[in-house]
């Protein structure tokens, strides 16, 4: 073991100022901190709380009612990444619909989607898209590509949200926020560091061991002081500047708007529409697409779990009605959701359902 890493568990093992809170806003790091065994090292004293940082669990029901009105009343070709098809809408998922008929296609990017629209001129081809600041750009290179190319039956139904009012919002939740390193890559180190005048404070944390303990870390440190503080614990990857390349593109085709969080409401200007030059491309205003508010199973906790309230072992449908196999909640689908990290290692990590 590393001198870094070393000094990193000492702190993080040997912390005993006052109760700490600490929200890792990525499903990611949720997941690698599971399977790195970081929860064991932390004191009772020092607790990590899931946040809104997995893009299928934030996305609102009426987003898949949507999705599926599309498939089965539109009669379009609808292309996703896999996690979506198994989100409960209103009463059915897209998996439903596809084994009533529907044309529904996983694909791996939102290109794959751009190639079967071209390989199918006569059938609408909807990417759902579906993604935070990372993934944004990719989906906004389909359109780049597609309208290149005139290819001209090809749009997005877009549920892409942006992380700077999920910050603000969650910040009476936590403490600090271990912030996701791979949107700290597109977005820069501005936002945080600004956080820091309104009393919120964090770290930048990337993905390996050493990386997640050093962040983490640095927190309990500065935590000390009591004033709010921003460390770039991740400055390999993450710059000041950030990727002003990849958010150029995103402003050529999108434009800020409300959106639905499934848990946090709506938050202002936390989402991205295409801009009306694109319209055609936009499915909602393609295929003039009715209202549709949604309907979430009452018994399901994913809102409260997304706000860091709860833990997934909370939920009374935890690990009984609700498992992988079986998912009641967009948490327990997705493969960067709380639900599905908890659940993954009490399976395989022996850690038990109640986790202390």
């Amino acid at each position: 073991m590393n001198t870094a890493i070393e000094r990193a568990r000492a702190i993080i093992t040997g912390y005993r100022g006052p109760k700490i809170r600490i929200m890792e806003v990525c499903g990611t790091h949720t997941h690698e901190i599971f399977r790195l065994g970081i929860r064991s090292l932390l004191p009772k004293n020092v607790e990590l709380i899931s946040g809104p940082g997995c893009p299928v669990c934030v996305t609102p029901v009426s987003y898949i009612d949507e999705a599926i009105f599309l498939a089965e009343e539109r009669h379009a070709t609808i292309c996703t990444f896999g996690d979506l098809v198994r989100v409960p809408g209103t009463e059915k998922t897209l998996a439903d619909a596809r084994s009533r008929g529907a044309r529904i296609q996983v694909v791996y990017t939102p290109l794959d989607a751009v190639t079967y629209a071209e390989e199918h001129p006569r059938e609408e081809v909807v990417f759902l898209s579906v993604g935070f600041e990372t993934t944004t750009p990719s989906a906004c290179l389909a359109l780049k590509r597609a309208e290149a190319q005139d290819i001209a039956n090809f749009s997005l139904l877009t549920a892409n949200k942006t992380m700077p009012a999920a910050y603000e919002a969650m910040a009476s939740h936590t403490d600090a926020y271990l912030y996701p390193g791979h949107v700290c890559a597109i977005t820069g180190t501005s936002l945080p560091e600004s956080l820091t005048k309104q009393g919120i404070s964090g770290a930048v944390a990337g993905f390996t061991a050493s990386e997640l303990l050093t962040a983490l870390a640095v927190i309990l440190e500065k935590s000390r002081s009591g004033e709010p503080f921003f460390v770039n614990a991740y400055p390999r990857v993450v710059r000041p500047a950030g990727n002003p390349a990849a958010r150029a593109l995103v402003e050529t085709y999108m434009e800020p708007c409300d959106a639905t969080w499934r848990g946090l409401g709506t938050l202002k200007a936390s989402g991205l529409k295409i801009r009306p030059a694109f319209a055609p491309r936009d499915a909602r205003v393609r295929f003039s697409l009715p209202s549709m508010s949604g309907r979430e199973n009452p018994a399901c906790h994913c809102g409260a779990i997304l706000q860091g309230l709860e833990r997934p072992v909370d939920c009374p449908l935890y690990g009984r009605a609700c498992t992988p196999d079986h998912p009641i909640g967009a948490c327990m689908v997705s493969r960067e959701g709380a639900c599905s990290a908890y659940y993954l290692y009490y399976l395989y990590g022996g850690l038990g359902r109640n986790f202390a």
